[in-house]
């Protein structure tokens, strides 16, 4: 009877599937430790990763990171769009600091604004500060401002929010340096000028409800606003060759009754009683003349090779219930909490309009390396605070001061 060899070519096979997984077990560690002794030339290293992935994320840390944070000059470039911290979403905490100012303090303030002074009973919403949901919101720096803005004009353009947000501001800068009055005109001075000698920077206001040309309504003439859509505001645009820096604010004034141009053609209207045309509302001519405006912007100075920086303040929601002139209508004496209050409606609408048309701004401007836009994204917030309308504008201006600071670390492509 002769030998067979299949039983023990059976029994191979068997110990070879049993052996075969823990070898692989074996030679995978030994593999590793090699590739990291002696990496692969192909293989990018961590620390090139790390850069990277760092030049494109704004971090918000007390205390900077360790890994390398300064990019190629290629990437360097390409940093501009990287998105902000979410300063935009939070709620509002008390604050036992207070502001920087009072109606006492500062000069800027007109009688007509001073709350306390005009009967005001409570304080408390003196001390609420907002706190975003992802990030620390610094407290504004008044010394870090004018450095930002040294040889620089800052021009607000707009209806009472720009000016609004322009008496906040010269309100916390003058705590620190005292500015001079040195153009004033209009009625009740709707065009004003202030100097900083020490900074030698400039900052003033523009009376301009529509930023397009328009005829507003008066007691004793029209009942109701003309705007021509087509046509920017010269009063504010004749002098965009001398600006650094445009904050446009605009919104409640498109809610009045008005006839809306484009060249001679009339479009419609809003709220036109007695007039034969065409009820069209009001978003889309929001949508227009802001489109208008940007596109003046990128034209005039992008063409030219100028540098400019423009910021759309978003929608300001009203608070008032009743009547806006009678006692009662702001009755609320504290914040809203976060889903207290959602923001839907009107202002969700103007909201989004003004935010998309930056975003379009963006695009039409980036063939031109000095032009940069951004929304100023207020509206949740100011909704949020019913019991200071219009609202804790001194938050805006915090947040105004963090996109300078972004702007000034990630420079334009052209500089």
């Amino acid at each position: 009877m002769g030998f067979s060899l299949y039983p023990f070519k059976d029994h191979f096979h068997s110990l070879t599937k049993k052996l075969f997984p823990w070898t692989l077990y074996a030679l995978l560690p030994i593999a590793l430790l090699s590739l990291y002794l002696y990496p692969l030339p192909f293989l990018p290293s961590t620390e090139s990763e790390l850069s990277h992935s760092i030049s494109n994320t704004i971090i918000s840390h007390s205390t900077p990171p360790s890994f390398p944070s300064t990019p190629p000059p290629s990437e360097k470039e390409n940093t501009f769009d990287t998105p902000l911290c979410d300063y935009f979403n939070g709620k509002w905490i008390r604050d036992r600091r207070g502001p920087l100012y009072n109606g006492t303090t500062c000069g800027t303030i007109k009688q007509g604004q001073n709350c306390i002074k005009h009967g005001r009973p409570d304080s408390d919403y003196l001390y609420w500060r907002w706190k975003p949901n992802e990030c620390k919101l610094p407290r504004f720096e008044p010394n870090t401002f004018l450095e930002h803005i040294e040889n620089k004009h800052v021009a607000f353009v707009g209806d009472s929010m720009a000016r609004n947000q322009l008496e906040s501001l010269l309100c916390m800068l003058s705590t620190v340096s005292s500015p001079d009055l040195v153009y004033t005109n209009g009625e009740d001075n709707k065009f004003r000028k202030w100097r900083f000698d020490s900074h030698n920077a400039s900052v003033s206001v523009y009376w301009s409800p529509f930023l397009v040309q328009g005829v507003e309504k008066s007691n004793g003439g029209l009942n109701h606003n003309k705007l021509y859509l087509d046509l920017v505001d010269e009063r504010w645009a004749k002098d965009m060759d001398h600006m650094d820096l445009i904050v446009f604010s605009v919104g409640h004034w498109f809610l009045h009754p008005a006839v809306y141009y484009e060249g001679d053609l009339v479009l419609g209207c809003h709220y036109c009683v007695g007039l034969n045309h065409t009820e069209i509302g009001f978003y889309e001519v929001l949508r227009k003349a802001l489109r208008t405006s940007l596109n003046s912007v990128i034209d005039r100075r992008g063409s030219k090779g100028g540098k400019v920086d423009v910021m759309v303040t978003t929608f300001s929601p009203a608070h008032f219930e009743g009547e806006w002139d009678k006692v009662g209508a702001c009755s609320k004496t504290r914040p809203y909490r976060s889903r207290e209050k959602e923001l839907e409606g009107m202002d969700g609408e103007m909201r989004k309009t003004e935010v998309e048309e930056v975003e379009d701004a963006k695009v039409r401007g980036g063939m031109f390396g000095g032009i940069r836009f951004e929304a100023l994204d207020v509206t949740k917030l100011a909704l949020l605070r019913p019991d200071g309308h219009p609202g804790a504008i001194d938050t805006w201006n915090e947040i105004f001061l963090e996109i300078m600071k972004k702007w000034e670390e990630h420079p334009r492509i052209q500089e």
